[in-house]
């Protein structure tokens, strides 16, 4: 059985939070968070893939440092932090339910057998 793993707007809130706060360099954050309590084989692919998305435009900005900035690294840093705090807000996390929902979805009601 795959665990559930719910929050509340407020808790989703707080994450996107975190993500646009740090300019998206934190982005890897929350996503390891789901990876830790739910452990399921995308949780841990969604992380992979920001945390790389994170090593390669720390090296990338302190590269381009200099300057007026680069509008491609910009462009890159906004996209990313977009799909993050949409990811956050209405995909990641499970819909609230009960745990009776969580643990009993295929069992039948058992008026079937009474008849």
């Amino acid at each position: 059985m795959q665990r559930r793993l719910e929050a509340g707007w407020g808790q989703k809130i707080a994450w996107s939070v975190l993500v646009v706060a740090s300019l998206s360099i934190l982005v890897w954050v929350p996503f390891l968070y789901v990876g830790i309590k739910r452990g399921r084989r995308a949780d841990w692919v969604t992380f992979a893939v920001f945390a790389v998305y994170t090593v390669v435009v720390l090296p990338w900005a302190g590269v381009r440092g200099d300057g007026p900035g680069d509008p491609v690294l910009g462009a890159f840093a906004i996209i990313a932090m977009a799909a993050a705090v949409c990811m956050l807000l209405f995909t990641v996390f499970d819909k609230p339910g009960t745990k009776f929902d969580a643990v009993y979805t295929a069992q039948p009601e058992g008026r079937q057998f009474l008849q």
